[in-house]
């Protein structure tokens, strides 16, 4: 089935459902109020369709969804309780009970939807929830990808996809290319290698555009959207909602140069990201010191609806809150050689595969260390602003150098020039020359290195208890032995960098129900207004219990709305 072409659509006045943000949990919603009889519509203000979706890893965290099953993994309803209660310890207006419930109870049945309306899951076993130690916790992991699309299949859509130029031209999804970064110490690792280089090949000569992450997620959700009929309109600049008798009953904006309105006759749905891009807001709302330069969200991610749903009076909670992603920078602050893209864009680099390998860690300025490296990115983040610890350091010796990858180095390159010269990478001969060199104290450092090497002699991290769990040890050294992610850092020459807490977009913003509705400061709802994604305050809180857990309530949450909006038009129609 040919798919029409974005110039078929007419906006028109109104509709049944108006959506603002073409995220995934924008499609979701879009595709199960088009299946229960309504006409709704989906607003994107950029030139390009998928919102932060389509930028991220493309992961799903659900627990007790179907594919898991299918795949052998035992998982039950009671057991993801335990586990959210053992990791969601913020207690919040957006953790709510029933929120939660809401949560644990849909977002199964909504990956049950996506894949009887066409979406292709993969299962990433070994990808293990973050804390699979905790009760409830599943050490083969909880989360689903999509598998690979070829964007060719949206026609005269493909090149308005919102892809991560990062992934271009990858056909494998984040964990075989995690566990490829081992491709100097495991055969397994070279097989992965191997592969991927046919693939690229392969799809090279075929003429093939096969996108894994984000990408594939969006491709397809697009590919399904459209198919369904449902207009898709790219470039239009929401920045108002209109009120009528306390009820919000149409948004506005610029659209191919004019001021438009549309009108919706059963609720709008905000699903329009975060303020990762937006400086003043993050200097408003967040911890000191931040910076929207060490983002990689969504370039729409500017956060001008979130404040235009907090004048109408929404509620608001987590602002200081980010999907933090770890990154380096020079000693100036400025982002360091190899982060700009084919595009022109500045992509700041992601410590996600390396943190957890051996003859590595880190520490605050003065010496000492104080979190385990191997955690999620996001509490590595929270660590380094509870430890006053921004900038933090990398530690490491020639062997970690070598043996894995840093940023855009990959296993066994010489370090890149320009590094070593703007000193985002300090080479020394000794810790002490290390520390010097960096501006960490000496004393402390040599103190911490020395207690260091003696856990990696037991394998035993007294401190932190990296290597303890299954998530830790599936992005360390296999071959490395007794501890896969803790080695001595005692072969010159040494290494550090600059670590700061970057982001994939922020993670907090309005309150809203167990139906997706948006809550003022009352718990009263905003009539008509509901909101899902990195907009509001999520129902994980403040934690991130595993990969995907920002993407699955975005989806759920859209899904839920969906749902809301399609059981008033039948309340209304009986």
């Amino acid at each position: 089935m040919a798919l029409p072409p974005p110039d078929s659509f007419s906006l028109e006045s109104e509709y049944d459902f108006v959506i603002v943000g073409s995220g995934g949990g924008s499609m979701v919603a879009a595709i199960y109020a088009k299946l229960a009889g309504l006409k709704p519509v989906i607003l994107e203000k950029r030139d390009k369709i998928g919102g932060s979706t389509g930028f991220s890893g493309g992961v799903w965290w659900v627990p007790n969804n179907h594919v898991l099953k299918r795949h052998g993994v035992e998982d039950s309803r009671e057991l993801a309780e335990r586990y959210m209660n053992a990791t969601v310890d913020f207690v919040g207006k957006g953790t709510t009970p029933a929120r939660r419930k809401a949560f644990l109870d849909e977002a199964p049945a909504m990956i049950q939807f996506l894949e009887e309306q066409g979406m292709e899951f993969e299962y990433p076993d070994g990808w293990s929830d973050y804390y699979d130690d905790r009760d409830g916790g599943q050490p083969r992991g909880r989360s689903l990808t999509a598998v690979p699309y070829d964007i060719r299949k949206l026609g005269p859509w493909q090149d308005l996809l919102s892809r991560y130029a990062g992934f271009d031209g990858i056909p494998f999804p984040s964990l075989p290319l995690i566990r490829m970064l081992m491709f100097k110490r495991t055969f397994y690792a070279k097989k992965i290698m191997a592969r991927l280089a046919f693939a690229i090949a392969k799809n090279k000569v075929l003429g093939r555009r096969i996108v894994a992450h984000g990408g594939a997620i969006q491709g397809r959700m697009m590919e399904m959207t459209l198919k369904h009929g449902i207009p898709i309109f790219a470039g239009f600049a929401a920045d108002d909602l209109i009120e009528e008798n306390g009820r919000v009953v149409a948004v506005s904006g610029m659209y191919k140069g004019q001021r438009v309105t549309v009108r919706s006759r059963l609720g709008i749905l905000m699903n329009v990201g975060g303020f990762a891009r937006n400086q003043e807001m993050r200097q408003k709302y967040q911890r000191h010191p931040i910076s929207n330069s060490w983002t990689n969200a969504n370039p729409g991610d500017t956060g001008e609806m979130i404040e235009e749903m907090i004048r109408h009076g929404a509620d608001t909670e987590n602002l200081d809150m980010a999907v933090w992603v770890p990154t380096s920078l020079n000693p100036d602050g400025s982002l360091p050689a190899g982060t700009k893209a084919k595009d022109g864009a500045n992509y700041p680099f992601m410590h996600v595969g390396e943190i957890a390998v051996p003859h590595y860690m880190w520490v605050d300025r003065t010496g000492k260390r104080f979190v385990n490296e191997a955690n999620s990115y996001m509490e590595l983040g929270e660590a380094m602003y509870q430890n006053d610890a921004v900038p933090a350091f990398a530690i490491f010796d020639d062997r970690a150098m070598k043996n894995y990858a840093y940023g855009t180095l990959m296993p066994g390159m010489k370090p890149i020039k320009e590094w070593l010269e703007s000193g985002f990478l300090v080479k020394a001969d000794t810790i002490e020359e290390l520390a010097a060199k960096t501006g960490i104290d000496p004393a402390g450092l040599a103190a911490q290195v020395e207690r260091y090497n003696r856990f990696a002699e037991t394998g035993v991290d007294e401190e932190f208890h990296k290597g303890e769990r299954q998530y830790d040890r599936f992005r360390g050294d296999p071959t490395h032995k007794p501890n896969p992610c803790v080695g001595s850092i005692a072969k010159a020459p040494f290494y550090a960098t600059r670590i700061f807490p970057g982001d994939v977009g922020t993670f907090g913003g309005v309150v809203t129900d167990e139906r997706a509705r948006v809550l003022r400061a009352d718990g009263s709802t905003i009539e008509g207004l509901y909101a899902t994604g990195n907009s509001t305050s999520s129902v994980m809180g403040r934690s991130y219990p595993g990969p995907g857990a920002s993407i699955s309530p975005a989806f759920a949450f859209g899904y839920i709305a969906s749902k809301d909006a399609v059981g008033k038009a039948h309340n209304s129609a009986a």
